[in-house]
């Protein structure tokens, strides 16, 4: 930061730590992206995020940043909070359409109702069927604890390793790794898991509840 940068990637947090902390200075930003945009003007970070907009925009002036906005889901409210930030003649980029929910049309979907008790027998069952020997699994838990002990249950007859927010950075690189490279068929993990990854060749994806 110090020496100059052309890009800066961060959390609302850590940017606003940096500016309060006066290693960071906003005025001559020419561009600002917020990913994930419904998330970022939620209750949580909206707060945070103004906080730190306030420092590159001024209210009515031509020079304010070049302000592009992501989100998978954009409510109206989303629309009504960016105004502040966007210019009247924004353009708006719709990749779904009328459609509220789009998933890929060459997956399957399917409901499966059992009882906790037998869920990991279930589960060893399902990936046997639906994705064989050699093929790569992914597991969703709600939480952390249901991800290790799924992962070491002996009703899951594949190789399973768990993924989830307590395991150190360096260790989930090396499970990444192994499950990619096929060391293990079976990834077991919370919604650590749920974003940024680029896995190829993922046959099945088992959610162990409704999503939240």
């Amino acid at each position: 930061l110090k020496s100059g940068i052309d890009i800066l990637v961060g959390t609302p947090g850590r940017i606003k730590d940096h500016i309060q902390n006066s290693k960071l200075e906003l005025s001559s930003v020419k561009h600002v992206v917020l990913d994930e945009v419904d998330h970022m003007l939620d209750m949580g970070f909206a707060e945070q995020v103004e906080e730190i907009l306030q420092y590159a925009y001024k209210k009515g002036s031509e020079t304010n940043p070049q302000t592009l906005l992501f989100s998978a889901t954009c409510p109206r409210w989303v629309y009504d909070v960016a105004k502040k930030y966007m210019k009247d003649d924004c353009e708006r980029i719709d990749l779904i359409g009328k459609k509220t929910q789009r998933t890929a049309t060459t997956v399957e979907h399917l409901a499966i109702q059992c009882r906790s008790s037998q869920r990991a027998g279930v589960l060893g069952d399902i990936i046997q069927v639906y994705s064989g020997s050699h093929g790569r699994t992914i597991v969703f838990c709600e939480t952390k604890k249901e991800a290790n002990e799924l992962a070491m249950n002996a009703s899951l007859k594949q190789d399973a390793q768990s993924l989830h927010g307590d395991i150190p950075q360096k260790q989930r690189e090396i499970t990444l790794k192994g499950f990619r490279d096929g060391v293990f068929e079976v990834l077991i993990a919370t919604n650590v898991a749920a974003r940024g990854l680029d896995i190829p060749e993922v046959d099945l994806v088992i959610q162990c509840s409704p999503p939240k």
